[in-house]
């Protein structure tokens, strides 16, 4: 459970209508298996220990008493276990009877959760036996010990505060108002769902749908185990379809087509639970007393990864979605450019040509914007300003790109305006220090500039996402613009979106600005401030000098948007990433170096211009991420030092 990490599972035990005995024998089985496996929380179906598909059977008291003796027989054979299981069965409380779920762990009840949306038309018409939750609650007698009764438990860990839970059963989820609302507000980043739904063609699709939601909706994991093979089939089919949600993704399911198995597993990332709801802060007004909480002791141990944590999680993984979010990306950049063209009455954009991706993705958003507008692509000025680190491939590139989208162009080299510079500030030009880089980098910056003012346009900026976290900018050179339409799009965004217009590009028929676009995803990334190499190729290659992009941009999306340490970045980077592509010691080279720029270069952030937020991370100082420019770096780099 080390880094909130808690492997969940949702079970698909094989039951015998009304045979309690064989049941608990099963669940048993399953049980004593998932605890030798590493399941830390194991739900069983609605009515495990019975059957659920007993119908008037469960009228009858020797079913209801042998239920509860199975009960006892399970937490006993079950003493040596550390997970908590979750067990459904009918319970008689006073004179009424109640569909439970029993909340067990190392032999002992620590509570039972009535339903409390009894359906009275569903396949089995519950309504005819058993009774609503009762509204608080209450300490039932079981074996000689009292145990808390009633919807409103909460169960929680005392070695990780995070690992705290509570049940609902079935129907619950489809209330208008179902009890894990309460429950997540009152402190749960679990919810157990033991239920009983029978099958039909679509169920798989809405169950999945719904789960998904409901967790985004309360923050929280989500383990729904659905009953299955040995209920009766009289009437309707039950498959066992059972589902692993968190936070709005389904990490782990089981299809009625699936082969079968005893459960299913994932591990929910509790942590990151945790961090969300103070990020967002929709629980501050939570009734923090209305839950009765139970503790109970499980030790820390260490938890095998098993679920998707995606290399690229900016993107989705499925090539058709990813080819939408692209696209909608680029018409969102397109859309804010618009809104600052129409408010500031601009006569023309003006974009720096690098022949570099962030340039090439700023000005395929201002040819957009214009097209968007109904007026012409040649309001849209592509400038070139080749200096002493400038390569033949890339100045064509630019060249060739302008001209392919039909938008006006011009050259303007910079190296003596620079050599100038040199001369009045007395700087050697043979030496390519800091100085001789970001002199051309502002220089630059003051051509775009003094163009936009004499022909009443924009500079439209083409710094990206990752090189904001890394402060990869010269201050007050490509570190500022009248609007970055790149501000929150990250390197590896970038490419793919590039890849996806060079292929509608040639699908359309316009082949050599798809073949342009190609060249220059395959071009290194650099800022081309240090002469070329003696064959006049690119010396200066950017990711040889501050690590990976797709590391990078890896780091940035789980510290921003998940509050990640660097120890728990590291292993997840290690799981995402094979040791082929990158070794631990490169992984926490790189680590180090981005932890490092990210606080230093915080005020290059501070003061960055307006730009859209696209995704779901942002470092703008307005609206995306609010840090002081002099904020310490030592607790995090000490951590990964001592990795």
């Amino acid at each position: 459970m080390r880094h909130g990490f808690v492997k969940v599972a949702a079970a698909r035990p094989h039951v015998r209508i009304g045979d309690c005995y064989a049941n608990q024998k099963e669940l048993t089985r399953i049980t004593l298996d998932a605890d030798q496996k590493g399941i830390r929380f194991l739900v069983f179906p609605e009515l495990s220990l019975t059957s659920y598909s007993c119908a008037d059977l469960f009228l009858s008291s020797m079913i209801v008493e042998k239920a509860a003796r199975a009960l006892s027989d399970y937490l006993c054979e079950t003493a040596g276990t550390s997970l908590v299981s979750v067990v459904g069965l009918p319970f008689m409380a006073g004179s009424k009877l109640f569909n439970c779920a029993a909340v067990c762990q190392s032999g002992e009840l620590l509570g039972l959760v009535p339903k409390t949306c009894i359906p009275t038309f569903a396949d089995i018409p519950e309504a005819n036996y058993f009774a609503p939750a009762p509204e608080e609650v209450v300490f039932l007698d079981f074996n000689g010990k009292s145990v808390p009764f009633g919807s409103h438990l909460l169960f929680t860990n005392t070695q990780l505060s995070a690992f705290t839970f509570g049940v609902e059963i079935g129907e619950d989820l489809l209330a208008v108002n179902p009890p894990s609302c309460d429950l997540c507000t009152g402190g749960a980043y679990l919810v157990a769902n033991p239920a009983a739904f029978s099958d039909y063609a679509g169920a798989s699709e809405k169950w999945a749908l719904r789960i998904a939601a409901h967790s985004e909706r309360t923050h929280s994991g989500y383990v729904f185990s659905n009953c299955g093979d040995g209920e009766s089939t009289t009437d309707a089919v039950f498959t066992g379809q059972c589902f692993i949600g968190e936070n709005g993704e389904i990490l782990a399911q089981h299809l009625p087509t699936d082969p079968s198995a005893d459960w299913i597993e994932s591990e929910i990332d509790l942590e990151a639970l945790a961090f969300e709801r103070r990020r967002i802060n929709t629980f501050a007004n939570a009734d923090l007393n209305r839950c009765l909480t139970v503790s109970f002791d499980m030790p820390l141990c260490e938890t095998v990864l098993t679920r998707p944590v995606s290399a690229q999680p900016f993107l989705s993984s499925k090539e058709e979605k990813m080819k939408t979010q692209c696209q909608t990306i680029l018409h969102l950049q397109t859309l804010g450019l618009k809104s600052r063209v129409l408010a500031s009455h601009a006569s023309k954009l003006v974009v720096g040509m690098s022949g570099g991706l962030d340039s090439t993705l700023a000005v395929l958003v201002a040819v957009r914007t214009m097209d968007l507008l109904g007026r012409s692509r040649k309001d849209v000025l592509g400038v070139t300003m080749p200096g002493f680190g400038t390569t033949d491939r890339t100045r064509s590139n630019a060249e060739l790109l302008c001209e392919e989208l039909g938008i006006s162009f011009d050259s303007i080299p910079i190296g003596e305006s620079v050599a100038r510079h040199f001369q009045d500030i007395g700087h050697d030009p043979e030496n390519h220090d800091v100085v001789y880089e970001n002199a051309q980098a502002r220089e630059r910056t003051q051509v775009l500039m003094d163009l936009a003012n004499g022909q009443n346009g924009l500079v439209v900026g083409t710094g990206d996402l990752s090189e904001l976290a890394l402060g990869w900018a010269t201050y007050n050179g490509d570190h500022m613009s009248m609007y970055g339409v790149n501000a929150s799009v990250p390197k590896t965004v970038i490419r793919h979106i590039l890849l996806w217009y060079a292929e509608q590009a040639k699908t359309q028929g316009q082949k050599k600005l798809s073949e342009v676009l190609l060249d220059i995803l395959n071009t290194p990334v650099s800022p081309e401030l240090l002469p070329a190499d003696p064959n006049g190729k690119i010396a200066q290659k950017t990711e040889d000098l501050v690590g990976p992009y797709e590391l990078h941009d890896f780091f940035l999306f789980y510290m921003l948007r998940y509050g990640c340490s660097p120890e728990k970045l590291y292993r997840l980077a290690r799981y995402a990433f094979s040791a082929e592509q990158y070794s631990d010691d490169t992984i926490k080279k790189w680590l180090r170096n981005f932890v490092r720029r990210f606080f230093s270069q915080q005020f290059k952030r501070s003061c960055s211009p307006d730009g859209p937020k696209v995704g779901p991370v942002s470092l703008s100082p307005r609206t995306g991420w609010h840090m002081p420019s002099d904020a310490d770096a030592s607790l995090w780099l000490e951590q990964i030092d001592q990795l």
